[in-house]
């Protein structure tokens, strides 16, 4: 049995959640609302102040589902609770990041500046010129946004500049040997 799947996701005071039949998932709470569409094998049952998710057989597709599927509504459950957070850090010589409006301008050594729109359900702060924290409610499109930023200007691996993620280690190489 999956012990992913197997564990009950707590709902925590202020999230509301609702299940109908056809396993279509609704999720409330102070930051928002999300919903999804689960998959129609699983069951997912609210009783006791716990969701809990089960499979109907051991077959392949039914064990990788069940993780899955407790994966998503705990997220679900996580996002409009707490919300989810990814911290990406500006490194270079006059790279830096600032915020215009609802645009996040970057200036990353090219010879514009790079604008990016927030998009709905996503916000940027920029606490400071070299770090750009990027909010939302759903794991995937706040980790997809921050994986679009930093695709503008990845790090190199010689002196490291570029975007990276806060938790990211770039393997640093050493540069060419002249020949003597």
């Amino acid at each position: 049995m999956s012990r992913i799947g197997r564990a009950p996701i707590p709902v925590p005071a202020g999230v509301e959640v609702k299940i109908d039949e056809t396993n279509h998932i609704t999720v409330k709470g102070p930051k928002g609302s999300m919903e999804r569409k689960l998959a129609p094998q699983m069951t997912v049952e609210l009783k006791d102040g716990a969701i809990h998710v089960s499979r109907p057989n051991d077959s392949k597709e039914n064990r990788s589902l069940h993780g899955l599927t407790r994966t998503l509504v705990a997220n679900m459950v996580h996002g409009v609770h707490d919300g989810f957070a990814k911290t990406l850090e500006v490194n270079g010589v006059g790279y830096r990041a600032s915020k215009e409006g609802k645009k996040l301008v970057l200036n990353i050594g090219y010879s514009h500046p790079v604008e990016v729109e927030e998009t709905e359900g996503i916000t940027i702060e920029v606490p400071n010129a070299n770090t750009v924290v990027i909010h939302g409610i759903d794991k995937q499109r706040v980790g997809q946004f921050a994986a679009d930023i930093r695709a503008k200007r990845p790090p190199e691996p010689y002196k490291g500049k570029g975007i990276k993620y806060s938790d990211e280690v770039v393997r640093r190489k050493e540069g060419k040997t002249g020949s003597k």
